[in-house]
């Protein structure tokens, strides 16, 4: 994919019912650790991927094609062409999340179940007292919430913290100690990664959100299904499950803390 066929790829994808993903795609043609592919056919955008080089680990997504285009094994080269990619890079671990009807494909090519996501929302507040630990992104907190981020994830997430992180998209919550519990990070096409290791940190974090977000609209949280315990707590609290899908994986399995990670950027980049 290049700059050129930006218009083009978000035109069919929102025409096929998936919503505009403009701004991703723009972003995903013009940062380095991502590669993006497109399949053309006749002039036209039939089928798009993604894969988004995290470190060792490299996550696969965006593998759309178009419906007139099912069938023709398009979806497999697309994959294809994003595994070469990430090996090349020297990715030993891959990392996708599929749909029910994409989980066979993935799973002949190599991956196998390792959890599921599970997505949550809750409404925003209208009331509540904000916790004065939490705070807005300050650049010297780039370290910091990488370190965090590694250690959750398993992954080198730091170029994307670098690339998003702004006071306007970012809150972290700072310990009185002056260390740093957790944050929250908002992509420019919406969604956000939470991290935070202890759950009381991350329930403050996303609190937060839902006060920040007020009544008229939903905040979305996404748990990794081993994160019982955090479940729990967020059912409690008044969250409600929106969907969920299984996390497949080919090669080692990272090293990461799935217990920490409450949300994320994108199923296409981390």
């Amino acid at each position: 994919m290049t700059r050129a066929d930006i218009d083009a790829t978000a035109n069919a994808i929102l025409r096929s019912g998936w919503g505009d993903r403009r701004i991703k795609m723009a972003f995903v043609v013009g940062h380095r650790q991502c590669r993006p592919f497109v399949a053309e056919a006749d002039g036209a955008i039939v089928g798009t991927g993604v894969t988004t080089v995290n470190g060792s680990v490299a996550w696969i997504g965006t593998i759309w094609v178009d419906p007139a285009w099912r069938g023709r094994g398009l979806g497999k080269a697309l994959t294809l062409a994003t595994i070469e990619a990430a090996e090349a890079a020297g990715c030993r671990t891959l990392v996708l999340v599929a749909t029910e009807a994409g989980q066979p494909l993935y799973e002949r090519l190599g991956f196998r179940a390792q959890t599921r996501y599970r997505i949550l929302e809750a409404p925003g507040l209208a009331t509540g007292g904000p916790d004065g630990r939490i705070r807005p992104f300050r650049p010297p907190d780039l370290s910091a919430m990488a370190a965090l981020d590694a250690a959750a994830t398993g992954e080198d997430r730091a170029h994307l913290l670098a690339a998003f992180a702004a006071p306007e998209t970012t809150r972290c919550l700072e310990h009185d100690d002056g260390t740093l519990g957790g944050f929250v990070l908002r992509a420019p096409w919406g969604g956000g990664a939470t991290i935070a290791p202890d759950p009381d940190d991350a329930l403050a974090i996303l609190h937060a959100r839902r006060l920040a977000t007020g009544p008229d609209k939903r905040v979305r949280a996404g748990l990794l299904e081993t994160n019982a315990a955090g479940l729990d707590r967020l059912l409690a609290a008044g969250w409600i499950d929106s969907w969920q899908a299984p996390r497949l994986i080919r090669g080692e399995m990272p090293a990461w803390q799935p217990n920490a990670i409450w949300g994320q950027f994108d199923h296409a980049v981390g």
